[in-house]
């Protein structure tokens, strides 16, 4: 595992149940801002049994970018932590939960 790989794998955990993170903030957290891209790429390939939350990250509109099954499932599970999502998954009180 690279740095890079390590270093948002280290951040992502710290990410407490209930608040968000974007793409970006992930980025700059773990020490590589303007990388919010790779961010995203490495998080695809998360194993499917991973433990990490990677249903904590959204994009920086607040929304969230996945589609299809992927959707459901992130949406699922934020729901399940008290974050309030739209139909067309946009955080409610996106300012409120996301992680500073």
């Amino acid at each position: 595992m690279n740095e890079f790989t390590q270093s948002i794998y280290m951040n992502l955990a710290q990410i407490p149940k209930g608040r968000i993170i974007s793409y970006g903030q992930l980025a700059k957290l773990a020490g590589y801002p303007n990388h919010s891209r790779h961010v995203g790429k490495t998080l695809a390939k998360l194993p499917k049994d991973t433990t990490l939350p990677w249903h904590r990250v959204v994009n920086s509109q607040g929304k969230i970018s996945l589609s299809g099954d992927s959707f459901d499932k992130q949406k699922e599970r934020l729901e399940k932590e008290g974050i309030a999502i739209s139909e067309n998954g946009k955080i409610m009180n996106f300012k409120q939960v996301i992680m500073q």
